[in-house]
Order: C-alpha cells, then structure tokens, then sequence
C-alpha cells in the first residue's frame, strides 16, 4: 500500500462546466402529475436550482474558497481518500476528525473551520482550539473512484483512524452527522487506541417492542415520532440506494438535472419545508463535487454496505465517551433507546433550533457544544484522577 500524503488541489476544466451547463439548458422536464411534493421533488423548485446553477452559480468561486484550505489524498485499504486538513496556531489544540454526510461534502464543515481552529481570532481566547481532518466519504465526491464494494460505515471509520494515526495523531476525537454520525458511531464501538472520544447529531435506535420501552419518555421525544413517521412514509431514496445503487447510478451521472431533484430531497425536504433555509450556493458546491466526479451512484454505495452489515445502527456496545446533540427538526435521538448500547452518554443537548445539516445551518450551536464537550474530557483527563485508560 501507498501510504504517501500527497497535496491536492481542485482544477475542473472549463470544458466540463461548459458541458454541465449545456445539459442543463438541455433537460427534458417531467410533465408533474401534481404541482406540489407528495410525489416528489417539484419540478418548480428543481428548475429554479437548475437555472441558477447553470446562470448564476459561480463554480470557481467555491473551487478557490475550497482551494484556500490545505488538502490532500492519500491510499487506505486500496481506497483513494481526500481531506481538508487545517491546523491551529495553538500549540495545545486537540485533533478532531469530522465526517460529512450524503449528500453532503467536506464543505459542509466550511463555518466551523476558523472558530475551532483559531478561537483567539474569532473572539474566544479561552476556547479550546483543535486541528481539524475533514475527510471525503469514500465514493462520495473527491474519495473517488470507489475501488470495491464493501465501504459501509464500520470499514470507514476503522480507515479514519488509519488517517489519523498516519497523521501523527496519537489521541483525537470524531463528529459526525447523518452518515458522519453512523461513521463517528462505528469508530466509538471499535474502539481504536487514543480515540477520546466521538460527537454525533444522531443515534439512531429504535423502539423494540419490549413492554414498557416508552415509558418516562420527554414531551420532545415524543413528538420526535411524528417526524419518524414521516421520514418513513417518503424517505423512497433509503430503500433504493439500499437495493439498486447501480441502477439508479445510470440517471445520477448522466443527468445534472436528475442529480439535482436526488440530492434535494434530504437538504430540502420531502415537502419542500427547508427550502427557505438552504444555502443554494452550499448546496450547489455539494451537487458540483458529485457531478464533476462522476460520484452520484457511487455515493449510494453507502446505503447497500451498510445494510448488508447493519453498520451504524447496529446495538453494539460503545464504551466510548459519547455526546449527542439533538436537532429539532430533525431525527430526534431518543436517550433511552441509545443508552441500550451507550454506556458513556456523558452529553446529551436538546437543541433550541436546527435540523439535518445543522452542522451547515447552525453552526455556532454545533461549536459550541464540541467545545463544550472536548474541552469537559480534556479537562478530565489532565486532572490528577482523570481517566486516559484508551
């Protein structure tokens, strides 16, 4: 294996984003059965993000702001892995590893970059400060091409603390949401030495059926079941990438407009309900990374490993310190269901506001509870009987 880090930088030839907006000035538009999203992503609102990114997005603009940020690949377990990796100019900062989800990219971690990296320049001297990893999910953007099969959540995060230790690393944490979150989970129940500890935006654990189990819930946890149920009745991408990832690959990679409406459906909403809140140029630099690369079927490989393995949701115990910060309008992680298999939920925040991509949509909130909890375990283990037996 080649365990060489070697720089990168992002240069999509201008006769590719000439030829993405000639495929996009050239879509052929599905006559909607119904105006609205029961049926799906509306043709309105996916033609409206469809002229933008062709007239308005600028392209080189995200490439640069992305090229800002020192970034490399290297080679783990026959995979080709892209990560930003930014350094703080603090000499005691804590090395933090945080993975995206689909269908997102490395960018959605751009606002948290600078206040956790440097707390002194944006106002917060006394913050604890860390060196930032943020790789690309293997088959997901620029970690490509996808070299086999197999790369569910478990064999990725044991890759990351591979990159970790390549890294120099001897002690760091994880974040993570949406796959990030089955990933950074996946990394707690390995349990590799010097993990301190993982961060996640959710545990997803279900009710089992067991008499009982829904007693003592919260008033929140329990209206969290509304949005369960209506992730159920719609999320139609789950059960595809899970079964036809290759299939579905045909349209996502021939298609700027079918990959468009696909990568929607979670950053908008299955009725739409988050449009008003997405950051089309955020949004559009995610879709951009998938489509310059050729990655939209590959990135629901994802799906198909972990359901033949059951990675990320399985109840395998987690001895590692965990902190879980719960979003609103969003999965909401329910306490009682994750301490089946957590036993050291040392944080636990219902948060005021926020959803899926909080870590995109309300980052302060997300600094500052990793601060909050990096800093507690730091704190702990440089105390005379703090523990640092990992």
């Amino acid at each position: 294996m080649n365990t060489d880090i070697r720089p990168f930088r992002l240069e999509i030839p201008q006769d590719r984003i000439d030829d993405l907006r000639a495929r996009l000035a050239a879509t052929r538009w599905p006559r909607p059965v119904v105006e609205d999203f029961s049926h799906g992503q509306s043709v309105s609102l996916v033609r409206e993000l469809a002229e933008y990114w062709r007239d308005g997005f600028d392209w080189r603009a995200q490439e640069a702001r992305l090229n800002a940020l020192p970034q490399f690949t290297t080679e783990i377990d026959g995979q080709t892995i892209h990560f930003i990796h930014v350094k703080s100019p603090e000499a005691n900062a804590f090395p933090l590893i945080l993975t995206h989800g689909w269908p997102s990219s490395p960018a959605e971690y751009l606002d948290l970059i600078g206040p956790l990296t440097d707390p002194r320049a944006h106002g917060q001297a006394d913050a604890p400060a860390f060196d930032v990893v943020i790789p690309s999910v293997p088959g997901m953007g620029l970690s490509s091409p996808l070299a086999a099969a197999g790369w569910d959540a478990a064999r990725t995060a044991a890759a990351w603390d591979t990159l970790m230790k390549r890294l120099g690393y001897e002690r760091y944490g994880a974040q993570g949401g949406d796959v990030g979150a089955l990933v950074s989970r996946e990394l707690g129940v390995l349990a590799p030495k010097g993990l301190a500890g993982v961060h996640v935006l959710q545990i997803f654990a279900f009710p089992q059926g067991e008499p009982g189990e829904m007693d003592g819930l919260t008033p929140f946890e329990m209206a969290g079941f509304k949005r369960l149920d209506d992730f159920r009745k719609y999320a139609g991408y789950v059960d595809i990438q899970s079964k036809r990832p290759g299939t579905l690959a045909f349209g996502l990679v021939d298609s700027p407009a079918a990959l468009l409406a696909w990568n929607a459906e979670l950053f908008f909403g299955f009725e739409g309900e988050h449009a008003g809140k997405v950051d089309r140029d955020r949004f559009l630099t995610h879709v951009s990374l998938y489509w310059f690369t050729g990655t939209g079927g590959q990135a629901a490989e994802m799906y198909l490993a972990n359901a033949a393995t059951g990675a990320g949701y399985r109840d395998l115990p987690n001895h590692t310190p965990t902190a879980v910060a719960v979003f609103p309008d969003d999965f909401r992680s329910v306490r009682k269901f994750a301490q089946r298999s957590h036993t050291r939920l040392l944080q636990w925040t219902e948060m005021p506001r926020g959803g899926h991509f909080a870590n995109e949509t309300d980052p302060q909130l997300v600094i500052d509870d990793l601060r909050r909890f990096f800093g507690a375990l730091r704190a702990q283990e440089a105390s005379p009987d703090g523990r640092n037996d990992r």
